[in-house]
């Protein structure tokens, strides 16, 4: 016996509404981080002891700053995904819980603005 309704049933839906969408795109974009995180940590150990100008040209070349802009891109979308199941998990009162949801979603754009943006200005 399922504490559901007949239509929740039928659409997915759990009791948060959102079905299994939440579940799979925190796992697809966790499964992209896997590549772009060991290239993240292969270019940055490759730059330990570089001058600025060695990591500037190195970002400089169009492959490096597409694979900088998708991780970037994957790890925030991860991030976002995370930080809104522990909001919703642990906030209870609905006013906080929105703020902190529009918060979070906020701060992630605002990062990624300010990420993607210096990375096309050392791109160019």
């Amino acid at each position: 016996m399922s504490a559901q309704t007949p239509i929740a049933r039928v659409e997915g839906l759990g009791a948060s509404h959102s079905g299994t969408s939440h579940f799979w795109r925190q796992r697809v974009s966790a499964l992209a981080l896997v590549p772009l995180s060991i290239w993240f940590v292969c270019m940055a150990l490759s730059l330990i002891g570089a001058h600025r100008y060695e990591a500037i040209a190195f970002l400089s070349g169009p492959v490096n700053a597409i694979l900088m802009a998708l991780f970037i891109i994957a790890a925030l979308h991860h991030m976002v995904l995370g930080v809104q199941v522990v909001i919703e998990d642990y906030v209870h009162g609905e006013g906080p819980k929105i703020a902190l949801l529009v918060s979070n979603q906020f701060f992630a754009w605002l990062v990624g603005a300010a990420c993607l943006f210096a990375l096309v200005k050392i791109a160019l």
